[in-house]
């Protein structure tokens, strides 16, 4: 058997994250597996010798010329590999994987990452998924957007929780708040700094450190300035290693509109930060999180909340300390031999 990843590109995410996971766990199974990058060659992750890195093209940026070399040398890899089973962990890697595979003995599955109802490419998506042996979703929600005739061959498996997360720390928290994730306007990080604009006059020793780059970042410094709590943000670009640097902080926020399963807030729960979560759609929040169980959940969009939140936290140590008890379980409920275990099946049925 050879799995063949396709991702457009490996620069740092969740997705990307999910894939680095699984890929070195069927290297160590002595599984062959290859991640065939379609427009970047960008690997943040590490990945053990054994995978195979295939850099197909760059980013097209809409250039005809580059998609239909893409297109070619996407052929002549999977000629080459002939039989392979293909996992698709995009919509355009699904779509230009069935292009390319016309007349190519192979098997697809598909793994939808995001939101369906935010993509750009619904179209393309419902064609294309149309092709796949089997398609995965993050959660039920998600499920609930596709036909009955794709959902006849779907299955619900939520991300993996790394082996090496950090264990949970017991010490005295630092008075950090972080979040993680692109700077991007699905992760709403502008909520994040009205919120914590808010609980800074009551709590003016507390800092947010933010980890992630994007688009947004100039944005987002721009309006810690007017807010005047460019002091106590601190923007701390990508890490591939953010769990060590976060593990002993006060709480975690994930302020996004929609989301999958975040990466982030699940490796965040299984090492027993304090959570606190918007209740976004497709539901992978709620699906981790049970309110004030392991975690607080709070409305899309509601900054008030989010500071109520937030305020809550630092002013209950106990119940900090509860959430951050109860939030480990995912690390076994959710661990890297189970999740991979469940693709695995998948295709081997």
């Amino acid at each position: 058997m050879k799995i063949i990843f396709v991702v457009p590109d490996m620069a740092g995410g969740g997705t990307e994250r999910v894939i680095s996971l699984l890929a070195n766990e069927y290297i160590g199974r002595g599984i062959e597996v290859a991640v065939l990058l379609f427009a970047g060659n960008r690997v943040a992750y590490e990945l053990a010798p054994q995978v195979e890195v295939v850099s197909i093209a760059p980013a097209s940026k809409g250039n005809i010329g580059v998609i239909i070399r893409r297109l070619i040398d996407m052929r002549k890899y999977y000629r080459n590999n002939s039989g392979c089973h293909i996992f698709a962990f995009s919509t355009m890697g699904a779509f230009f994987s069935v292009v390319t595979t016309l007349g190519i003995p192979h098997h697809l599955l598909v793994a939808e990452r995001i939101d369906p109802h935010k993509s750009p490419h619904k179209l393309l998506f419902r064609w294309a998924y149309g092709f796949a042996e089997r398609v995965v979703y993050q959660t039920p929600d998600a499920a609930a957007f596709f036909s009955k005739k794709i959902n006849k061959k779907a299955c619900v498996i939520p991300n993996p929780v790394d082996d090496h997360i950090p264990d949970r720390y017991t010490g005295e928290r630092k008075k950090v708040i972080v979040a993680v994730g692109r700077l991007e306007a699905q992760k709403n990080h502008r909520l994040l700094l009205e919120a914590f604009a808010l609980i800074s006059r009551h709590h003016p020793d507390y800092q947010l450190h933010i980890y992630g780059v994007g688009y947004l970042e100039d944005d987002l410094r721009q309006y810690t300035l007017e807010a005047g709590i460019a002091d106590a943000v601190v923007f701390q670009g990508f890490s591939a290693d953010v769990k060590n640097a976060v593990v002993d902080a006060a709480m975690y926020v994930s302020s996004s509109d929609y989301e999958g399963i975040s990466n982030s807030m699940l490796e965040a729960l299984a090492m027993g930060l304090p959570v606190i979560s918007t209740d976004c759609p497709i539901g992978g929040a709620k699906m981790m999180i049970e309110h004030e169980v392991n975690g607080l959940l709070v409305p899309v969009g509601d900054k008030a909340k989010l500071a109520e939140a937030m305020e809550r936290l630092i002013n209950d140590a106990r119940l900090m300390e509860k959430i951050s008890v109860n939030s480990v379980a995912v690390k076994q409920k959710y661990s890297l031999k189970e999740i991979a275990d469940q693709y695995l099946e998948l295709v081997t049925l």
